[in-house]
């Protein structure tokens, strides 16, 4: 990438990584930009997330991009895979945590204040999630495709 070129951003990008990018569809015939990168890395990237957000936004145009940890879902221990692995499985590696933790980082210059969980009588589940009232206009033109990329990432 010719970021680089901004001399500020050029320092702090020098240590960081990502791991993969993705191009989906969201609602509306627009397109939006995920890039993974490594959970360890992930602070380091949220220090200059908006100056970043904001420089790919204009190479990009008409396009959102959003940073999302690759995160790691191990599958349920069962009575047959007990004996397999000695080790526990950590709660950060769990469907909820892991899907938690894709929400946090989607919507990340704002904060998550509150989340409603609605369960139709056909099973379907509706996430409402409420968030800081601050970051208001900076993630408002942006809700759309935080939902487009939730749903394509958690199924």
């Amino acid at each position: 990438l010719e970021l680089e070129t901004n001399s500020d951003l050029k320092a702090q990008l020098r240590e960081l990584n990502i791991t993969a990018a993705k191009e989906i569809e969201v609602g509306g015939g627009r397109k939006a930009i995920i890039i993974f990168v490594p959970v360890p890395r992930l602070k380091s990237f949220q220090k200059i997330q908006v100056r970043l957000v904001r420089e790919l936004e204009k190479k990009f145009s008409g396009k959102h991009v959003v940073f999302i940890a690759q995160r790691r879902i191990l599958p349920k221990p069962t009575r047959k895979s007990r004996t397999k692995n000695k080790q526990k499985r950590p709660r950060s590696r769990t469907l909820t945590a892991v899907h938690d933790a894709i929400l946090e980082d989607l919507v990340f210059p704002s904060e998550i204040v509150g989340k409603r969980i609605r369960v139709k009588l056909d099973g379907s589940r509706l996430i409402k999630v409420h968030l800081d009232k601050a970051q208001q206009n900076n993630v408002e033109h942006k809700v759309v495709t935080f939902s487009g990329v939730y749903k394509k990432l958690t199924g």
